[in-house]
């Protein structure tokens, strides 16, 4: 039997909207990944759906156990804050390891290297 029953159809309301939001984000960033060409593109898309979706996820149970239990219910942003730190910085690390796959090779779809090279004769 779940206690969820008890749960005043107002804050059910809230947390599905919650939910649904998570879910909906999460599912765009998938589509991203699924119909964008190329792996430069495409990792922008699922970084982005996981940091929001989990957003709209985190918040839903915050709301829900909060609820139900009746008193605060905040460890759930603890989860929150180590996704949001580690997503981006994978982007990186999974970007800059392709890029510079791609140009010691000579693949013709690595970004131009004009903006880094700039920023390197400044420093000079």
């Amino acid at each position: 039997m779940s206690h969820a029953v008890d749960l005043p159809l107002w804050i059910a309301l809230i947390v599905a909207f919650f939910l649904l939001l998570g879910a909906g984000l999460a599912l765009t960033g998938s589509i991203g990944l699924a119909r964008l060409n190329s792996f430069y593109d495409r990792i922008h898309a699922p970084t982005l759906g996981s940091s929001w979706g989990l957003a709209g996820v985190v918040m839903a149970s915050m709301i829900f156990f909060t609820a139900l239990e009746l008193r605060l219910v905040v460890h759930e942003i603890i989860v929150g804050i180590f996704i949001t730190v580690t997503t981006p910085v994978t982007l990186m690390l999974l970007g800059r390891a392709t890029l510079y796959r791609d140009r010691s090779e000579g693949n013709e779809n690595a970004p131009e290297s004009d903006i880094l090279e700039d920023a390197n004769d400044i420093g000079r």
